[in-house]
């Protein structure tokens, strides 16, 4: 778990690189951009890798606290997502994801939006089940 504090978008990442991806033109809007609901898309896919990890076992999104598009996403960038540990819980446990866009032929990147996902731990049966992660250092 990280203290990250609110820092500006041009600062770097926090957190663990966990999904990586090029955005591509199947996956765009009329407007040419990015759907949103993609990016969001990619978040959970990370969240839930994390997770798995995490809990050493199956993990289901229940929450996704206020998430704001920053940027567009375009044709092309590579969408680098982060995920970084807030607090674990029993059962349940807070990741704080950042998407991130390596813009297209350029090493520049600026964050496009972030969110905290929280995610609860189940058994074969869909049931919650503790938390199986080795406390923080």
């Amino acid at each position: 778990m990280s203290d990250r504090a609110t820092a500006p978008e041009t600062d770097a990442p926090h957190g663990e690189l966990t999904v990586r991806t090029l955005a591509m033109p199947a996956d765009t809007n009329a407007n040419g951009d990015i759907f949103g609901g993609w990016v969001l898309a990619q978040m959970d896919l990370a969240g839930g890798i994390r997770g798995y990890e995490l809990a050493q076992g199956r993990v289901v999104t229940v929450a996704i606290d206020a998430m704001t598009f920053l940027r567009p996403v375009k044709v092309g960038d590579v969408l680098c997502v982060y995920t970084d540990v807030e607090k674990i819980g029993r059962t349940s446990f807070r990741l704080h994801i950042e998407a991130w866009a390596r813009r297209f032929m350029s090493i520049a990147r600026e964050k496009v939006t972030e969110a905290t996902f929280t995610f609860v731990a189940i058994d074969d049966n869909g049931r919650p089940r503790p938390v199986h992660a080795e406390p923080a250092a």
